[in-house]
């Protein structure tokens, strides 16, 4: 073994490691390679840990899964349970509606990523890909009541106008940076701008 070599390895072996940072690492390998190819071997190798080292934290890569994606769609359905998306004129609780789940999007970034490219393959997928179908059900929802009072134009169907708004949302992820040039609460506010100029009388 070379001297840098070394020096890496045992860099590597004091590197410690919690959950926070073996979820965050597993969410990146499973953005990069998808869910499906990633073994734990893999995890291990790109964390610069062992595998049973992952297993002192979590007892399986299905159960990073469970954490990475209750961050994505845990941050949506709180959006729906915020007075403001509850309390106030349709066409209002909808634009705070779609700047939240924006903003939602670019603070969890790589989870949100990790949801929208499941396929579907286990019973836990199936499960959140439930959870996200029920999450825009409820938006669909608020657009039908914001066509109801008038708020917004009718000639649209409110399903197709909701797929279309998160059409938008969802893209966010194919390349907003969080150290790029344009803020998350810019974004928000363009996605917003563009929904409601789109789909306001």
């Amino acid at each position: 073994m070379s001297v840098t070599s070394a020096v890496d390895t045992a860099v590597k072996s004091r590197v410690t490691h919690d959950q926070e940072s073996i979820l965050l690492g597993a969410v990146e390998v499973f953005n990069r390679h998808g869910y499906d190819a990633t073994s734990m071997g893999l995890l291990a190798e790109n964390l610069g840990i062992t595998k049973s080292a992952i297993y002192h934290h979590v007892p399986s890569k299905e159960y990073l899964l469970e954490l990475a994606l209750d961050r994505a769609l845990g941050g949506l359905e709180g959006v729906l349970a915020d007075p403001l998306a509850t309390t106030s004129p349709a066409v209002s609780r909808l634009d705070f509606v779609l700047r939240a789940a924006t903003e939602v999007l670019t603070d969890r970034l790589p989870y949100v990523t990790l949801l929208l490219r499941l396929r579907g393959n286990t019973e836990l997928e199936r499960a959140a890909l439930e959870r996200r179908r029920t999450f825009n059900r409820a938006v669909a929802e608020l657009v039908d009541e914001a066509q109801a009072d008038g708020a917004i134009r009718s000639d649209v169907d409110s399903r197709a106008i909701t797929r279309l708004l998160f059409g938008m949302i969802n893209s966010v992820v194919d390349w907003y940076r969080p150290d790029g040039r344009v803020s998350a609460a810019k974004v928000a506010d363009d996605i917003v701008a563009v929904a409601f100029g789109g789909i306001r009388n």
